[in-house]
């Protein structure tokens, strides 16, 4: 291949990262700036130009959507098959690197992966072997604990209680969690990192088998990783491989879950001479979008520094809207919506973001009263429908009859009469006799001790397991699955649902079906991905990719709509037309955000972020009174606002009845004029504030907020307001 071809429509930072020699390396890539490109050429250099093998370079992204574009990506670029090629996210190499190394890592070779739904049904468990009250101890904090500890790099015995009871207690169940997973052979998200993060340190020559097999790692979306992720990087790379970082500090948004900015900003002083190039033209945003997110990122301190900017057109100015109350902003969008869908475009093109899920309710009802389709982004997902987990448990059970979680999911899903009193039996044995549910089920049948009825019904369900695992054996595996929908009863159980949901959970069900078809094809294609599993099967890889699929693959949806989702759901999307709404101090930036060292500066990321999302035309919105939680708040427009230059905004007003001032003179006959937000008086419910209008003539209403007996509406011609 001409090297031409490689940098073709590079530009000249573009060209610098992609050509740069072996080392390490920095690419400070901006919103809209090709990173994706860059790294995908990067690679194609890499082998091309730098005579790398395939097999000797490892790609790390944060999702499978972004490896599979990456690999799609090359094989185009290059012609050839990426088989050969590490690049996945860093849960999925790190499985890939357990399932090689089961017996080094100390699991058992059959481990099953936990989701977070099955994650939290074991955490439950667990509170119930210690005792613990769920009202005071709610198993999704201590879920919560337990991952974010993982995620630090930290085992039960390296956490210092010191007489903390909150702590004492974490550490406690952390400690009988563990315990659990190792029993059963199970292993959940957080682990994947840790263990293969434990596998390098404790066994120096697995390390030294990879950095000799690996030359150059290539790092996406750097300024996400968290301690036990950058740890991992940095043990494996030793002083011995070359690493490309890609990232933006500037839009680091994930705190809250663990990344830490301050690895991107470490990157140059833990690894030696270090390149650093920046990305800074833009492909995506108009001259004036990018120059508000310029002013307003600014502001953040600590910066490694880039000016975005873009050869396209400056465009029209970012508009700014006030709207009295939520309904006043709520019905400016729909009509800046409707509007742009009678210049043509479609609904998809258009992003309404907000910093808060509460804020979606106002939005979805003036959308439905509009008659436009939307969709939240971010809805549930493939793999975490209920009809797929509950075929996904009795698929785990085949493989892994020692599953406590799966066990629990479906034993009497259908039903078939093992009541919460039974299964608490089935814990109490399991404990007692410090195995899994599965061997405490056959105790309890053969030695009695339960109702006979109990007894029966448990030995039903050892029964279709069993006969399941027969009659499934030689079977493909879109086959299998299909027999074990229908034998385990699930498709009548979700097809006796009434109506469309229930004609919804079949089909999810067959789609089950199709997925494991296609997944067969794929294995039986791929002899290296078989032989790295030698002494699996093929349902058991199935079910790893299922649980590392889950919450990541988004569920696909036909119709053309507009998008509704939260500012951290919007990273790495872009709409030619997007409504920032509810930027107001205490809403965005969030209130909490003003007690926490560094929180604004992330919300301020977070804004950032979500002005780069718009290509053309971008609304800023706002109330000037909102109802959060039952109250009334009246809130300033956010500092955010006010940090942008005055030269790129252009503040708009709506022919709305609610926003402009009323007069109610003509219905009353007198020279009485109200205003929104004007304080009044009534002679039986007291002083208040109006908060909204309708209607014209005798027949116009107000919304009135009493101080003493809350919110009425009121007919103006009767209501005999005095204005205070």
């Amino acid at each position: 291949m001409d090297v031409s071809r490689i940098l073709s429509g590079l530009n000249e930072a573009q060209r610098e990262a992609v050509a740069a020699p072996l080392g390490n390396q920095l690419v400070l890539a901006g919103a809209g700036s090709g990173k994706t490109r860059v790294l995908v050429h990067r690679i194609a250099w890499l082998i091309h130009t730098e005579q790398l093998s395939p097999q000797s370079i490892l790609a790390v992204t944060f999702t499978n959507k972004a490896a599979r574009e990456m690999r799609e990506r090359i094989e185009s670029l290059l012609g050839i098959s990426t088989r050969h090629l590490w690049v996945g996210t860093f849960h999925g190499i790190a499985h890939r690197l357990l399932r090689t190394h089961w017996h080094a890592a100390g699991l058992p070779q059959a481990f099953n992966v936990l989701d977070a739904d099955d994650q939290l049904r074991l955490v439950k468990r667990v509170h119930s072997e210690l005792n613990l009250d769920e009202e005071r101890w709610p198993a999704k904090q201590t879920r919560w604990f337990i991952n974010a500890q993982k995620d630090e790099g930290r085992r039960p015995e390296h956490i210092e209680a010191a007489g903390d009871l909150f702590l004492t207690t974490m550490v406690e169940v952390y400690r009988a969690y563990e315990a659990a997973c190792a029993r059963t052979g199970l292993v959940d998200f957080a682990e994947l990192l840790l263990r293969s993060h434990e596998l390098w340190l404790r066994h120096p020559d697995l390390l030294h088998h990879y950095q000799g097999r690996f030359r150059h790692l290539l790092v996406d979306e750097f300024q996400d990783t968290n301690a036990v992720q950058y740890a991992w990087l940095r043990v494996l790379a030793g002083e011995v491989l070359s690493v490309t970082a890609v990232g933006d500090d500037d839009q680091s948004i994930y705190g809250w879950r663990g990344a830490r900015i301050e690895n991107i900003h470490r990157y140059c002083d833990d690894f030696a001479q270090v390149q650093t190039v920046r990305l800074e033209q833009n492909y995506r945003s108009t001259g004036t979008i990018l120059g508000a997110a310029n002013a307003l990122i600014a502001r953040n301190a600590d910066r490694l520094g880039k000016e975005l900017w873009t050869a396209g057109e400056e465009g029209t100015p970012i508009s700014l809207f006030a709207g009295f109350n939520e309904q006043d902003e709520a019905g400016y969008v729909i009509e800046r919506i409707e509007h742009h869908l009678n210049q043509g475009f479609q609904r998809s093109d258009i992003g309404v973001l907000y910093r808060s899920n509460a804020q979606s309710r106002v939005l979805e009802e003036a959308l439905l009263r509009a008659a436009i389709p939307y969709r939240i982004y971010g809805g549930q997902r493939f793999y975490e429908r209920l009809e797929i987990r509950n075929a996904l448990a009795y698929l785990r059970l085949l493989v892994h009859r020692q599953d406590d979680a799966a066990l629990e999911r479906v034993i009497n899903t259908p039903s078939r009469g093992v009541g919460a009193k039974t299964l608490e039996s089935l814990r109490e044995r399991a404990r007692a006799d410090g195995v899994p549910l599965w061997d405490a089920m056959h105790t309890c049948v053969t030695s009695g001790g339960l109702p006979a009825r109990a007894r029966s019904s448990l030995a039903a369900f050892i029964e279709l397991i069993d006969d399941l695992q027969v009659s499934v054996q030689g079977l493909p595996l879109g086959t299998l699955v299909d027999v074990v929908l229908e034998r385990s009863g699930l498709l009548a159980h979700h097809g006796a649902e009434k109506g469309e949901k229930g004609q919804a959970r079949i089909d999810n069900l067959r789609e089950l079906v199709s997925a494991s078809r296609q997944f067969d094809t794929l294995l039986w294609a791929d002899e290296e991905m078989r032989a790295e599993v030698e002494g699996s099967s093929p349902l058991a890889m199935f079910l790893d990719v299922a649980a590392l699929e889950a919450g990541d693959a988004q569920a696909h949806e036909d119709e053309d709509s507009v998008q509704l989702m939260t500012l951290h759901s919007a990273k790495g999307l872009e709409f030619p037309v997007v409504f920032l709404t509810g930027v107001e101090e205490g809403l965005f930036p969030h209130k909490m955000s003003l007690e926490e060292p560094g929180r604004l500066e992330e919300e301020r990321r977070l804004c950032y972020v979500g002005v780069t999302r718009a290509m053309q035309h971008l609304y800023l919105t706002y109330a000037e009174m909102r109802r959060l939680h039952g109250s009334d708040h009246f809130h300033k427009i956010s500092r955010f606002v006010r940090e942008i230059p005055p030269e790129f905004i252009q503040e708009v007003r709506m022919n709305h009845a609610v926003e402009r001032p009323f007069t109610g003179a003509d219905s009353l006959g007198g020279d009485a004029v109200y205003q929104l937000g004007q304080r009044v008086r009534h002679g039986t419910f007291g002083e208040g504030v109006i908060l909204n209008a309708e209607g014209a003539g005798r027949q116009a209403r107000v919304e009135v907020q009493f101080d003493a007996e809350g919110s009425k509406w009121l007919v103006l011609a009767y209501a005999k307001l005095q204005p205070i």
